[in-house]
This record gives structure tokens, sequence and C-alpha cells, in this order.
């Protein structure tokens, strides 16, 4: 177990952020009209449009939740005068309404993709295994939120915390910061790092195109005269 442990929290994160990294650098390099989001927006516009919307606000609010919440120092939230436990709490009722926000907006759009026979018929077999990945992620997420309640100490943030603090910054010990945590976290956890190793073999890419990769790239010559 100990192994295990090791494998998955103190190695499997740097091989998942080295493919994320070099894996998007060659896609675009070799497959950059490949790189995009393959709408079928004619197809259900209203349910696309409303899906969307939602699915993108959420996941937004919810990056930028766990990159400050997971690497800001606790020393820096401690000058402004918020506690360990304090701040746990503002992260399970901000990750609460995030999440469900990106969970409605997901569920609309995997419903729409999977019941929708012409949409389902353009559907690659990444975009469904996408879909589902990320509607798996949530739910764990959401599923978190109550352990971290059960532990309102703060304790819980600050372990995730250290892991994750400690792999950006190369330091060892990650994988024994994670030893303790609760089984939920460590599958919300091994599960985010495999959407960054599948994120260069399908359709997220397209992130790494905003605001101005997209838009700005020359036309592409379907047939000369």
């Amino acid at each position: 177990m100990s192994y295990l442990n090791t494998l998955l929290f103190g190695i499997y994160p740097y091989i998942a952020l080295a493919v994320f990294f070099i894996a998007s650098l060659i896609r675009y390099d070799r497959d950059q009209y490949g790189w995009r989001t393959g709408s079928s927006q004619m197809l259900r516009a209203a349910e696309l449009k409303r899906g969307s919307r939602l699915f993108h606000i959420g996941i937004l609010l919810l990056f930028v939740g766990h990159f400050v919440g997971l690497l800001t120092p606790p020393a820096v939230y401690h000058a402004f005068g918020l506690s360990t436990s304090a701040k746990q709490i503002m992260a399970v009722i901000a990750g609460g309404a995030f999440g469900s926000v990106c969970l409605r907006g997901l569920w609309i759009l995997t419903k729409r993709r999977m019941t929708d026979p012409r949409i389902r018929a353009t559907s690659t077999k990444m975009d469904i295994a996408i879909l589902h990945l990320l509607l798996t992620q949530l739910v764990l997420g959401l599923i978190t939120l109550p352990f971290s309640l059960w532990h309102s100490d703060g304790s819980t943030m600050l372990m995730l915390a250290d892991w994750a603090q400690r792999i950006v910054t190369f330091r060892g010990g990650a994988a024994e910061a994670m030893a303790g945590a609760n089984l939920i976290y460590k599958a919300h956890i091994f599960l985010g790092l495999t959407i960054f190793v599948v994120f260069p073999f399908s359709r997220l890419v397209h992130v790494w195109s905003v605001p101005l990769g997209y838009v700005t790239r020359s036309y592409q010559i379907v047939r000369q005269r």
C-alpha cells in the first residue's frame, strides 16, 4: 500500500503534468486544424447554450478556487485574519455552489449528447468518455464536501494543500502527505490527474486557444482551383 501511495501521489502527478504539457504542445504543432471543440450547435441549440454557459462558469470558478485554495500558503491568508477553519468552511460553501452550477451544466450537455441520435452519431468515443470522466469527477468533488465539514478544523485542507505545494515546488514528501487522506479525496485527486492525462487527446485542448490562438490562425485550404 505504501508503494501504491507513492506511485499514485508522488510519481503519477509528474507523469500526468508532463503528458498534459508535452502532448498539448505536440498536438498544437502537428494538428492545429483538429484543435477545436467540435461543436454541434445547430442541433438543440437552446440546450447547448444553457448547458455550456453553466458548465463553463462553474468549471472556471472551480479551477480558480482549487488553484488559490491549494497553492496559497497558510501565512498569506492568516495575515488577512482568516483562520484555517474559516477558510475550509468558505471553500466548502464556494465549492458546493460552483460545483452544483457546473454539474447542472454538464448534465444538460451529457444528456443532450447521449439522447439525441444525430448528436450521438457525430460524437467520438473520446467525446463521450471525457463527458463521463468530468461528470464522475464533479460528483466525487461534491461528495468530499460533507467529509470536509466533518473535519471543520481545517486539517484536511492543510493536508491537501501541503501535498499540492510539495508537488508544484518539486519538494519530497508529497506521497507521505497524502498517506492519511480519506479514500474519497484520493479518488478525487487521482481522477483529476487522469483528466490532465487525457486532456491533450480530447476536445478540451480548445482551452489553450483562449483568447487569441484559435481565431488568429490562417484559413484552412480545402480545395484550390
